[in-house]
Parts: C-alpha cells; structure tokens; sequence
C-alpha cells in the first residue's frame, strides 16, 4: 500500500509541471523579442557584427540621422532610401530601384509592428508577470 500515490499529489504535480512549462514559454517569447530585436552589438538590418567603432569618413552629424542601430553600410543604404523618398538619392546606385525601395518600407513597418508589440498591454502584463515571479520560480 505504500506505493499508492494520492491523486491530488499527482494533480499538483501535474499543475507545477504545467505552470513551470508556461513560465519557460513566456521567458523565451521575451528572451526572443530582445536577443533579436535589440542586440546592440549587431545591426539591425543585416545581422552583422557592430564593433561601435565607425569606419566612416562621413561627418558624424550625418550617422545622427539614422534612428535604428546600423552597420555603416546599412546606414548608408538607410540614408539613401530617405533620400530617394524625398526625390535625391545617388543616382550611380541603379539597383536602388523600386523593388529596393518596397523592401525598405517593408523592412521599416516591421520593425514598427515590432515596436507596436512591445508597447502593447499584453506584452507589458507578461513583463509584469515575469518580474513578480522572479528569476526561476
């Protein structure tokens, strides 16, 4: 009789596993969000590693201008597409057609969805819920 497990032992063990599991679910959603979304040490558009040293000969003043965390050349490319938004742009670049153009829009909106997201009440309660649990609980 003494390997008889009680059922309410075996429920709430069933309930911790569940509740343990749904607590990895919402680290890793957030973990996810902010390890590929907002890696300061890699640029934003291409992934590439960002020493935080610029290479670049252009004035400084320009680089402030770019609101995302970009590589050089995607900062470059970034400052072009607003350039080629307001009629200028390097006319030599001939691959910066309209597909190009389309891609960047594409990629800003998203990033705006992304923004919207981690703004969003839902995000912000499971923030809540992560810091009243604790780390490990």
């Amino acid at each position: 009789m003494t390997n008889i497990i009680s059922f309410k032992e075996k429920k709430g063990l069933a309930n911790e596993k569940q509740a343990t599991l749904i607590r990895k679910r919402k680290v890793q959603a957030v973990r996810k969000v902010f390890q590929c979304t907002h890696c300061a040490l890699k640029c934003e558009k291409c992934g590439a590693q960002i020493s935080g040293e610029s290479n670049d000969t252009e004035p400084h003043q320009r680089k402030l201008n770019v609101p995302y965390n970009f590589c050089d050349e995607c900062s470059d490319e970034y400052l072009d597409y607003i350039e080629r938004l307001q009629g200028g742009g390097d006319p030599d670049c001939y691959w910066h057609n309209e597909a190009w153009i389309d891609s960047w829009k594409r990629w800003i909106d998203y990033q705006s969805s992304v923004d919207q997201y981690l703004k969003s009440k839902e995000f912000k309660q499971l923030l809540n819920e992560l810091r009243q649990t604790g780390p490990g609980e």
